[in-house]
């Protein structure tokens, strides 16, 4: 392929003031860092919380979670951001909706939109993570604990949730990263994240090839960066002989 590579162009001004292409990438990153971690917390707060309703004995509660996860499961991420943009904001009260469409910045009410929208898509797949790793506890230790004068809620703050999250730690990192990776919808609601911005260096300076090599290249480092950690975390709290541990 015939094709001259400029990878100076990153440092070229975009025509906007004093800023250059690579200002453009750090705001796009900063804002695909600013989505997904708080999208992440909304999931794995809200996502805990189900996954422990998905194993009460309560069949009410149980059942409220069950229908919560194969609603959000089975909509695609694309469709619910729509909803979550141009929908969700007309049944508000009127004064809610004069704030969000007119007095917040677009920027702003498509941050909010995409966060609330990827937060309560990924607590859908945290809460089946967090069912799994609680049924995967031998029975024994539950009922060892209700013997010992245990309430349920003491059952699942002090022996069974500590005990699963250690165990769901790879499968929730792979959730973790996915949230990073699903970010990038937030481009098609006009949120200037990584990829928004990646498209938008493309196109005014026509190095298609020399922007999205470098979104790759954040999109890796970034990624990697976070399963390294989260490995760290892993044996930091691994238990020598739990379910799903493995001793070095």
């Amino acid at each position: 392929m015939n094709y001259h590579w400029d990878w100076g162009v990153f440092f070229k001004s975009t025509g906007i003031g004093h800023e250059i292409y690579l200002d453009w990438f750090i705001t796009g990153l900063g804002w695909t860092v600013a989505v997904a971690m708080v999208a992440w917390v909304i999931a794995l707060i809200l996502g805990s919380v189900l996954g422990v309703m998905r194993t009460l004995p309560n069949k009410t509660l149980s059942g409220v979670a069950g229908g919560y996860v194969a609603l959000f499961r089975n909509v695609p991420l694309l469709v619910q951001l729509f909803l979550w943009y141009f929908l969700v904001p007309d049944f508000l009260p009127e004064s809610l909706q004069v704030w969000f469409k007119q007095d917040l910045k677009p920027a702003t009410s498509a941050y909010i939109s995409v966060v609330v929208c990827l937060g309560l898509f990924t607590a859908a797949r945290v809460c089946e993570q967090v069912r799994t790793g609680i049924e995967a506890l031998p029975k024994g230790q539950s009922n060892a604990a209700y013997a010992m004068g245990f309430t349920l809620p003491q059952v699942y703050r002090h022996v069974l949730l500590p005990q699963a999250f250690r165990i769901i730690i790879p499968p929730m990192t792979s959730e973790f990263l996915n949230v990073f990776k699903n970010s990038s919808v937030a481009s098609l609601i006009g949120l200037m994240e990584l990829l928004a911005q990646t498209k938008q260096t493309a196109e005014f300076s026509a190095n298609l090839f020399e922007a999205f090599t470098l979104a790759t290249v954040i999109y890796f480092v970034l990624n990697m960066s976070l399963m390294k950690l989260m490995g760290w975390v892993e044996n930091r709290v691994r238990v020598p002989g739990l379910i799903g541990s493995t001793g070095k």
